[in-house]
């Protein structure tokens, strides 16, 4: 593999913690006509502002999440959004070339307050580990966690950083970065083939790895014309999807594999969100990057595994249009109702249109957006004058910003209260939406649903209206 030096850098000092056919759906008839000119209606600027975030909400619920993100993938997570949000320009998603201009006012002067939260995540982890290790360098996360992965997913900001000149060298962010790389490939242990560990202590397989490790080495690679670098975040995903995807269950990820202690071969929802939003993350990274047409069948791979997760996810999918915990089990006491991997999903569904103009889950996306974003009957009279009334009558999210229900966080087989994962999901659907909107909406009228359960057409018959029936 190439030396990991960042030689593109501006500054250079030493150092001082989880393909398969994308063809119409099934069947013909009446149904198909039918729910098809029905998802038309649905997916229509028109009818889907009345079920969308005003900036009053995005700044409630951004809120929300800078004040519960503490743990290394919820900041990660976290400085995703922001670019999502507020600095898309230097997001992979929708940036005209990668790696971006080394001045963060290339696209404005605004850019630098908007940016200036996500710096600070940065600039705070890696003096945080300065401080804590009394200067120590050599192989080690970001952050010290039981997860080898989860902190790589700040290493994302702590590259942009580098690469724009922040704080004009005089935090080693070359050095951090250079070091959460080293950790991940001469100390955490791998798989025979050569799949990082999602632990530390010992091999185990988590399908948040996806999302939190292979974007971090395609991004290290962008930013140091390191080739091989970008290639290897292909190949971590291609390993875990080799251990994980489960043919049985129309391609669904397991969760947690080999190793002892907290396993979890079911499919769970976030689990496959993870999976998912990683695989375009780089995506977007390799499309956009100096390498693309080099990485033509790479991407062609990662957009068709994408899809795959999507397809399965939502042929699971009933008249809720909320997910449960485990993809394909019925809704219980233990297997609870989770918005936070709904809002993660369809987040996925708009960026692979926009990407790789894979249209076909457009529809069914748009209607849990929908349900996610749509007003309830609670009165704004019976709160309490202490919270904010900006989501007050918003059936998915409580009085303090949060959304509901979800799972927590911290035990992927518990309930939660509040999440801040869950507060991202829905910053990245709303700005993955928002791009596609922007963008014209393409794929709308040519979506096909790929999920024919009768429960699901009906119930999104049901919430369209006469509509459909008067266009036929």
């Amino acid at each position: 593999m190439e030396s990991f030096n960042l030689t593109q850098s501006r500054y250079r000092s030493r150092r001082g913690s989880n393909s398969s056919s994308h063809s119409g759906a099934p069947g013909a008839g009446i149904w198909r006509t039918l729910v098809s000119l029905a998802f038309v209606i649905a997916l229509s600027p028109s009818a889907a502002q009345a079920q969308n975030l005003t900036d009053t909400q995005v700044a409630l619920v951004s809120g929300t999440l800078a004040d519960s993100a503490q743990q290394s993938w919820e900041l990660g997570t976290r400085a995703q959004t922001i670019l999502s949000l507020n600095a898309t320009a230097f997001s992979v998603y929708t940036a005209s070339s990668l790696p971006p201009p080394t001045s963060i006012d290339a696209f404005g002067s605004g850019n630098s307050s908007t940016l200036s939260p996500f710096f600070d995540i940065a600039r705070t982890v890696v003096q945080n580990r300065t401080a804590s290790n009394g200067n120590v360098t050599g192989p080690q996360p970001l952050i010290q966690d039981g997860s080898a992965a989860d902190p790589a997913s700040i290493g994302f900001a702590v590259l942009l950083a580098n690469w724009t000149g922040l704080d004009s060298g005089e935090v080693d962010y070359a050095g951090a970065a250079r070091d959460q790389l080293d950790f991940l490939f001469q100390k955490v242990p791998k798989t025979p083939n050569g799949a990082i560990s999602h632990r530390v202590d010992q091999v185990q397989l988590w399908s948040d790895f996806v999302y939190m490790v292979p974007p971090f080495l395609a991004y290290y690679g962008v930013t140091t014309s390191n080739r091989t670098l970008i290639e290897e975040a292909y190949t971590q995903i291609k390993l875990y999807r080799t251990y994980l995807r489960d043919p049985s269950a129309n391609g669904l990820w397991k969760h947690v594999l080999l190793g002892t202690g907290a396993l979890d071969d079911g499919h769970w929802s976030t689990g496959n969100g993870w999976a998912a939003a990683g695989m375009l993350r780089v995506l977007a990274t390799m499309k956009h990057s100096q390498y693309s047409s080099s990485f033509s069948n790479e991407q062609r791979d990662l957009a068709d595994w994408t899809l795959e997760i999507q397809n399965g996810m939502y042929q699971t999918l009933d008249s809720t249009l909320i997910f449960t915990n485990w993809a394909g089990q019925p809704p219980s006491s233990s297997n609870f109702r989770d918005a936070s991997s709904t809002a993660l999903l369809a987040s996925t569904v708009f960026r692979l249109s926009l990407l790789y103009s894979y249209h076909h889950n457009l529809p069914i996306a748009e209607r849990c957006r929908q349900a996610l974003f749509a007003s309830g009957n609670r009165q704004s009279s019976s709160i309490s004058s202490s919270y904010s009334t900006a989501l007050a009558d918003m059936n998915h999210f409580t009085m303090e910003g949060y959304l509901s229900p979800v799972v927590n966080p911290h035990s992927f087989n518990v309930q939660g209260n509040t999440s801040a994962e869950a507060q991202a999901f829905v910053l990245e659907l709303h700005a993955a939406w928002s791009d596609w909107i922007q963008d014209g909406a393409q794929g709308a009228n040519g979506a096909t649903p790929l999920t024919s359960t009768k429960s699901f057409q009906t119930a999104t018959l049901a919430s369209v209206g006469l509509g459909a029936w008067l266009l036929l």
